[in-house]
């Protein structure tokens, strides 16, 4: 199957070569070798060698034929995803607490199968979210632009935020920068730990609000992307989450975990457009 995306080059740059621009286009590297190869890069409908430059307003179309995917195939729950952005290669929903990303073995009510009602095929994973945390969840419609949206989430392109509410906000500076490796509980296979030996983790917040009853409301965001970063780090600041039944001591009780993703950006694949994306006020759940 073959896939194809074209784009104008920004008149705001300055010219560059077939092999840079696909280079900042993030596309990997086998597949500029085949787009080189099989002479399938064009640009104002004419192959260019990947020394020549490419000039302000020229039009370049690619075609991929070598892009494999093996991702299993999600069935269709029968429900539909609350979509907050959508292009032809994209889907962004949002994502309610308490429902998984995606599938173990027989499951059908995942996030992703939702999204296969939707899309009418199977949707390819990009990133995840907690089951517990609700908000924005970014899917892709094909596998052309999963490698891409990969390098961007390790590049740091694609970025996130969050809110949440934590207790304990008197133990909060106004701003923050948790640095602490994670890793897995031994004695727990559900939960994570800091460890000395574990992952590189940082997390970011900020505090927006600090409210009466010793609670505040935080902007936080992610430089890596390790399970269940932002409780881990956050508890172990001694201000875990409101609602968090893992890594509150404090838990009793709650019909949510407080922590919601409603802000996102990225770089549209294939092109140089940045493309923000905001969960509305009314659809925040903190």
């Amino acid at each position: 199957m073959s896939y194809y995306f074209t784009l104008i080059y920004p008149e705001n740059l300055t010219p560059c070569s077939v092999s840079n621009l696909l280079r900042h286009l993030l596309i990997p590297r086998k597949w500029r070798h085949f787009l080189r190869t099989e002479e399938k890069v064009t640009v104002n409908g004419s192959y260019r060698h990947f020394n020549e430059l490419i000039y302000p307003g020229e039009k370049v179309a690619l075609e991929l034929e070598h892009v494999e995917s093996l991702q299993q195939q999600y069935p269709a729950s029968g429900k539909m995803p609350e979509i907050i952005f959508e292009d032809e290669n994209l889907l962004v929903i949002n994502k309610p607490a308490g429902q998984k990303t995606h599938p173990n073995l027989n499951e059908t009510n995942t996030a992703l199968n939702d999204c296969t009602t939707y899309l009418g095929k199977s949707p390819f994973i990009v990133h995840r979210l907690d089951m517990l945390t609700s908000g924005l969840l970014l899917v892709a419609k094909n596998p052309a632009v999963v490698p891409i949206l990969n390098r961007e989430l390790t590049t740091k392109i694609f970025h996130r935020e969050y809110l949440t509410v934590v207790n304990h906000a008197d133990k909060l500076d106004q701003k923050g920068t948790i640095a602490l490796p994670i890793g897995r509980d031994p004695l727990d296979q559900r939960k994570r730990m800091i460890t000395e030996d574990g992952l590189k983790a940082i997390t970011n917040y900020t505090v927006l609000e600090k409210k009466a009853d010793n609670t505040a409301l935080l902007k936080v965001s992610l430089e890596t992307g390790r399970t269940h970063q932002i409780r881990v780090h956050l508890s172990a600041l001694g201000c875990p989450i409101v609602g968090d039944p893992l890594y509150s001591p404090d838990f009793k009780t709650s019909k949510f975990l407080h922590l919601t993703a409603y802000k996102m950006s990225f770089t549209q694949p294939f092109s140089f457009t940045t493309i923000k994306v905001k969960l509305p006020e009314e659809k925040i759940r903190i």
